[in-house]
């Protein structure tokens, strides 16, 4: 693997480790006393259990939910690879910023805000008040004439992640959700699967936004030759990001680096966030255990990708929006799991007997 050129990063990687089995077994224990036959609210258990491994907490409190949406144009929009053009990724950030998108309404629901990022969209915005503005370039290069990033670019997008993972993490949030606006973006996205999983580009790429039989192929061809002209190298994953990548994609990757490094736990949204979160795992495998995958979205990469990491999805309901919707959802869910292992009595506390001992 080459990180080279990439020193502010080696710290956080260095600070990644792996979780330890005593606060998963302690856990455990506690959730086979509790007033219920054991093992029997399934993977909320293992949200539980794996909340207290990575906050090394052993009740760990509920508290605040924040969902990072990255904002960022791409340059290979101009070959027809979406049924939008690239004027909607600024008029959503516009509408997540008055309230009106399914994010809004969803992370409301969950309890959880949001953070909207411009790491890279075409587009001057002005300070408003839930968007924070960390450009690292006016929307990415066209990936099929000339590489998408320089390598500098790249490491820029990861290093606003982890920063922003940093400053969140001290300022006491509890739960990290990934999310990403970008028309276009599912094209990079793409692109960074079959080269991080070895699969055929045709068996990682789908429709997106929903565009036609003529499009999906040629959306297949431009990542295809995009990435026989550049030739990214799977063992370099900064390499792959710079090369077919984009710049929202490395925020989340750097988001889950230093979500990681902080011991924050951190919910994966869709195909977007999950490209991301492979930067991240090839950067750093340990990433895995801190991170729980929010959904299967409908897009055929994702599920690709997310087998690369050995991730299960929590949810199932044929989501392809993006935003961090699915992270929202998600949370609710890992939230629950958390309530149950602090609230829920034990077989001593309630004086309910236990399981008969069979001699």
């Amino acid at each position: 693997m080459q990180q080279e050129g990439w020193k502010s990063g080696e710290g956080i990687l260095q600070k990644i480790a792996p979780l330890k089995k005593e606060f998963m077994e302690n856990a455990q224990k506690r959730l086979d006393d509790l007033t219920k036959p054991v093992g029997s609210l399934g993977r909320l258990e293992e949200f539980a259990r794996r909340l207290v491994a990575i906050t090394e907490e052993t009740m760990p409190v509920p508290g605040r939910k924040i969902i990072f949406t990255f904002a960022g144009d791409h340059g290979v929009v101009a070959e027809g690879v979406s049924a939008y053009p690239k004027e909607v990724t600024p008029e959503m950030v516009f509408n997540f910023l008055h309230g009106g998108a399914a994010i809004n309404v969803l992370a409301r629901h969950a309890g959880a805000e949001v953070l909207v990022v411009d790491i890279g969209v075409d587009y001057t915005f002005e300070e408003t008040p839930g968007l924070v503005i960390r450009k690292v370039m006016p929307g990415t290069r066209n990936m099929l004439k000339e590489p998408a990033m320089t390598r500098k670019e790249a490491e820029e997008s990861l290093n606003v992640g982890i920063e922003l993972a940093s400053l969140y993490a001290e300022k006491g949030y509890r739960l990290f959700g990934t999310g990403d606006m970008g028309i276009g973006n599912t094209t990079p996205s793409s692109a960074i699967a079959a080269v991080l999983t070895g699969k055929p580009v045709a068996q990682v790429t789908g429709r997106g936004t929903g565009i036609t039989d003529a499009s999906l192929a040629r959306k297949v061809a431009v990542i295809e030759e995009s990435i026989r002209l550049h030739k990214p190298r799977p063992d370099d994953p900064l390499d792959v990001l710079a090369k077919v990548g984009g710049t929202e994609i490395g925020g989340i990757a750097g988001l889950i680096l230093g979500a990681a490094a902080a011991r924050v736990p951190v919910v994966i949204d869709g195909l977007i966030s999950t490209a991301g979160a492979l930067i991240a795992y090839a950067l750093e495998p340990n990433t895995k255990e801190y991170m729980f995958a929010a959904h299967k979205s409908v897009e055929i990469g994702h599920k690709v990708m997310l087998d690369r990491m050995g991730l299960t999805p929590i949810l199932d309901l044929d989501l392809r929006l993006g935003e961090g919707t699915g992270a929202a959802l998600a949370m609710l869910l890992i939230e629950g799991g958390l309530k149950i292992y602090r609230e829920m009595a034990t077989f001593s506390e309630a004086g309910v007997s236990g399981e008969i001992e069979v001699p």
